[in-house]
């Protein structure tokens, strides 16, 4: 009995959300432990790839590499684009929450990661395969929309109709959640990336200014928002680029009601989705979320005003998670830990 506390106290079990913008990785027993970006940068010589760095040191590199380094975000839509740098990038970040070291043969362990519900099985296969060539004893998958209902303290377990709207990096999942299992889930290809895409494109249209992912992140993190402002201007950003008339390094200035115009068309797809998910479910859980309402997780949850659109076009309660970003993380640990919730695993 002693030799088993002490095992599982030395346990390098872990959660991890391997997500399309950031990897968050929960470590049994200590909650969450490492946040970065799911960015690797990859140095090609004499045609032999090299993982040169990966997180918060890659994401610095982007669009700022010479011709032999390329910064790679290895997910697309929360699945995995390039399976050999999500390999790579999921060993650096288990030696990184074990001080530098990868575990002993002795101590691999095990690891649940969460996958979008619309995922395929090949695409789920991907992502066990990466997790156990980076040194995986064991690997269960859990769906995303239940791991952030787990995460926000919902009542999965219980027969109550719960509705959670997952807006992450690649994907918005939506889903009604009822006794550990999905009574209806959708998941939408719309979330941060294209929010970014969308103020790219705005910026490139209105004003001829070219400007990177990077700076349009900026923005939408500082100035976006889902709802036009009052008096239809709001705050004001500074944003540079390049002039595509004059082809030279250029400074404007936006404001919040550009913005949202630019986030239109993202954001009513992800309304859109919680409508049709709305009009797919069974009466009785559609009556517990008049009562329950709708919860939105992930980092797409911060944007500015997402809560009140989606409370305008339902007419139902809208509640932001207590913490968006790590919601997914904490459910998956959560899934880990907790007996409780091992009816929710997939071994795939």
């Amino acid at each position: 009995m002693v030799f088993s506390r002490l095992f599982k106290f030395m346990s390098h079990d872990m959660a991890i959300d391997l997500g399309t913008a950031n990897t968050v990785v929960y470590l049994r027993g200590r909650g969450v432990v490492l946040n970065e970006p799911s960015v690797v940068a990859v140095e090609t010589l004499n045609g032999v790839r090299k993982v040169r760095a990966v997180g918060d040191d890659a994401k610095l590199m982007m669009g700022k590499t010479p011709g032999t380094i390329e910064a790679i975000r290895p997910l697309r839509d929360g699945v995995i684009a390039d399976i050999d740098v999500a390999e790579g990038m999921i060993k650096h970040f288990i030696s990184k929450v074990n001080g530098g070291k990868q575990p002993m043969p002795w101590r691999h362990p095990q690891i649940v990661i969460c996958v979008p519900s619309g995922s395929t099985s090949v695409e789920r296969r991907a992502i066990r395969d990466a997790a156990s060539n980076a040194g995986a004893s064991q690997v269960f998958l859990i769906e995303e929309p239940m791991a952030a209902a787990i995460g926000a303290d919902m009542p999965v377990t219980e027969p109550i109709g719960s509705m959670v709207v997952d807006i992450g990096g690649g994907t918005t999942e939506v889903a009604v959640l009822s006794l550990r299992g999905l009574a209806y889930s959708t998941s939408v290809r719309v979330g941060g990336d294209k929010m970014d895409e969308a103020i790219v494109s705005y910026v490139r249209r209105n004003h001829n200014l070219l400007i990177g992912e990077s700076t349009a992140e900026r923005i939408k993190q500082e100035v976006g928002t889902a709802k036009p402002p009052e008096d239809g201007v709001g705050q004001t950003i500074h944003i540079k680029g390049r002039d595509l008339v004059n082809g030279v390094p250029k400074e404007i200035q936006i404001n919040q009601g550009q913005i949202s115009e630019a986030l239109g068309e993202p954001v009513g797809t992800i309304v859109e989705g919680v409508r049709i998910a709305l009009e797919n479910t069974a009466p009785e859980l559609a009556a517990d979320i008049v009562d329950q309402g709708i919860v939105l997780t992930g980092g797409g949850a911060l944007l500015h005003g997402i809560d009140e659109v989606l409370r305008d076009e339902t007419g139902l309660p809208v509640t932001v998670a207590e913490d968006p970003l790590t919601c997914v993380a904490l459910g998956t640990g959560r899934a880990l830990e907790d007996p409780i919730y091992r009816g929710v695993l997939l071994a795939v």
